[in-house]
């Protein structure tokens, strides 16, 4: 009989709440955040950007603060956008104890700005002599670099041609340069991707034309005795990148905000919960034993309520390390002090009802009229209050972490904002390093007001006719 009622009042509630556009909205837009939490690793191409976010070496394949890919359906001039090519074919030779393999990758290049890297991987043991060389759509060859390797253990060999390649590109140049514009810009200033993609010209320093056209990047490795050479792939580090670009730290900014959704929901949800029931225990406390408990209560309820929250929360995060669960514990302290004066003049009228009278009469203990009686009076009420807390929970952690008192450990979106103000992003012109962040700010509070604004639509009235 019980569980009828419950599932009446719920259908009930149901029927009202569809009928409030916003808040369908944010029900709607909360489905969606959940789903991002759920499937994070499935829709970042960095699975370990949240234990990872920090840790340089992960993201050095990125180009360095590149722009989202879709500027490209903006502009006229076409950048390189990133390209990782992992199908690749060897041919393997043996002759007197050496081994030759001979690879040869192609790369279609059709854009305006030349890619800001081209980074050649492989897995060696042993002693393995490399030559990377470079045929240009005009038919002209590069070679770009040697390099010997000689390590016991199998390890991943990086070679960044835009460095290794320098000197070789500079003989190049001086091939098709005049005096005056090579003595303009020295090899130490020169950028060798830009030659490498550019038409063998007089100008190919100062002003580059593009040379579009399918290249081949060729590798030829000599392995002595028992080495092995697998696994060779080639990452093109373009001028733009997936669906939100790369900071100064070449961190994917996608990947930061969706690993930092739970977090923000995990912040707000808890924070709002935790504060709510305090606060809704103490505020039904001071209205049942009124009195002297009452007014003592609430003078601690007012010195409480008086004490600004931000200012110490971030004392208390200088002083402590941080941590979110301290960040947590610390805004719940402060927060309960919200509900209470509302939940003490509901309690007052619950109070005043013919049940909880009965249940004095009965001998029922002190505890047991509180949470068996009246309580469950409010849980309507403490559920519309809690998703009315949520964003303020949410933007006071993000202030805390833009000024560098977070948890440093995780990714949350005031962090990535904290990264862009330190790492002047603003002053770069790097919008894409502060607009995500701040929108999913903006998109977690709003789902969150919607709902408890909806909440409170339905449910306020039928608070008042108790």
């Amino acid at each position: 009989m019980k569980l009828n009622n419950i599932k009446r009042s719920m259908l009930s509630f149901w029927n009202e709440f569809r009928q409030t556009r916003f808040g369908i909205f944010g029900l709607i837009t909360f489905c969606l955040f959940v789903v991002i939490i759920l499937f994070e690793t499935a829709i970042i191409p960095f699975p370990e950007a949240s234990t990872r976010w920090r840790d340089i070496s992960y993201w050095e394949d990125n180009p360095k603060g590149a722009a989202p890919v879709w500027v490209n359906w903006f502009t006229s001039t076409k950048h390189t956008p990133q390209k990782v090519i992992t199908d690749v074919e060897l041919k393997r030779e043996e002759d007197s104890g050496f081994e030759f393999i001979d690879v040869v990758i192609p790369y279609d290049y059709q854009y305006d700005i030349a890619p800001n890297d081209i980074i050649f991987h492989a897995m060696t043991r042993g002693e393995v002599t490399l030559m990377i060389s470079l045929l240009r759509p005009d038919g002209d060859e590069i070679l770009l670099t040697e390099k010997s390797v000689n390590s016991t253990t199998l390890r991943d060999l990086r070679i960044p041609i835009s460095t290794n390649s320098l000197d070789n590109v500079y003989n190049y140049v001086k091939q098709h340069e005049s005096f005056e514009n090579i003595k303009a810009k020295p090899k130490n200033v020169m950028n060798s991707m830009q030659v490498l993609f550019a038409k063998a010209e007089e100008g190919m320093l100062q002003n580059p034309a593009s040379l579009q056209g399918e290249y081949q990047l060729k590798i030829t490795a000599v392995i002595l005795g028992e080495g092995e050479f697998l696994e060779p792939n080639l990452v093109i580090s373009g001028n733009v990148f997936g669906l939100l670009g790369t900071d100064s730290f070449k961190r994917d900014i996608w990947s930061g905000v969706i690993a930092g959704t739970k977090w923000a929901m995990l912040i707000g949800l808890m924070t709002s919960s935790l504060a709510v029931i305090i606060g809704v225990i103490f505020g039904v406390s001071s209205a049942y034993f009124g009195g002297l408990v009452d007014m003592l209560m609430m003078r601690f309820y007012e010195i409480a309520a008086s004490i600004p929250m931000l200012p110490v929360l971030i004392v208390l995060s200088a002083i402590f390390k941080p941590s979110i669960w301290t960040i947590i514990l610390i805004m719940c302290v402060f927060s309960w002090v919200g509900p209470v004066r509302t939940v003490r003049s509901i309690g007052l009228q619950i109070k005043a009802e013919t049940y909880v009278e009965a249940a004095r009469a009965l001998n029922a203990s002190h505890s047991r009229i509180i949470f068996r009686h009246m309580i469950p009076q409010l849980i309507p009420y403490a559920f519309a209050s809690m998703a009315l807390s949520v964003p303020g929970a949410i933007v006071t952690e993000s202030t805390i972490s833009l000024l560098g008192l977070g948890d440093p450990t995780i990714v949350t979106w005031g962090q990535i904002l904290r990264d862009a103000v330190s790492g002047g992003a603003v002053l770069q012109g790097l919008w894409w390093w502060v607009v995500p962040p701040g929108l999913f700010i903006a998109g977690m509070g709003m789902t969150f007001a919607f709902i408890g604004f909806a909440m409170d639509t339905i449910l306020n009235p039928k608070l008042k006719t108790r």
